[in-house]
């Protein structure tokens, strides 16, 4: 692992995926591995009950076969990651607040005002992820069940 994404998704990630992968730190690792490698899902189900638990996690399980992770879910453990990789370089994209949550609120929560049906496998995974890493975000995460 060369370089840590430790931005959330819908700040520019999928561009920072690529741009690093144009620039020979490829395969990047990004959310869109996990909706089409459903396999990991189970590891990230796994990797979130052992940070709860304070248990080391084997990340090369998932990112052998990569030089770079960006967005969910590696950016909510990318502290874990740091350890795990310390020579790794970490990028921290960001964007303004506001348009961060009429982005996410436009993609990933549509639909939840009204009668949704079960939320889908990546929304899922991304709220597991944040109740397992950001305490703050706990409650919202019961919420969104």
């Amino acid at each position: 692992m060369k370089v840590i994404g430790a931005g959330f998704g819908r700040t520019g990630t999928l561009s920072l995926k690529r741009a690093l992968e144009r620039l020979g730190f490829g395969p990047c690792y990004h959310m869109i591995e996990v909706l089409e490698r459903p396999r990991d899902a189970a590891f990230w189900d796994e990797a979130a009950d052992k940070v709860d638990r304070g248990e080391r996690v084997d990340w090369d399980k998932v990112f052998s076969d990569y030089e770079a992770t960006v967005d969910w879910p590696g950016c909510a453990f990318y502290r874990e990651l740091m350890k795990a990789y310390p020579d790794a370089k970490v990028i921290l994209s960001v964007r303004n607040p506001y348009k961060w949550y009429e982005s996410v609120r436009a993609t990933f929560l549509r639909g939840r005002d009204t009668a949704a049906p079960k939320p889908s496998l990546r929304r899922t995974l991304i709220f597991k992820v944040l109740r397992s890493v950001a305490a703050p975000m706990r409650n919202l995460y019961l919420m969104q069940r």
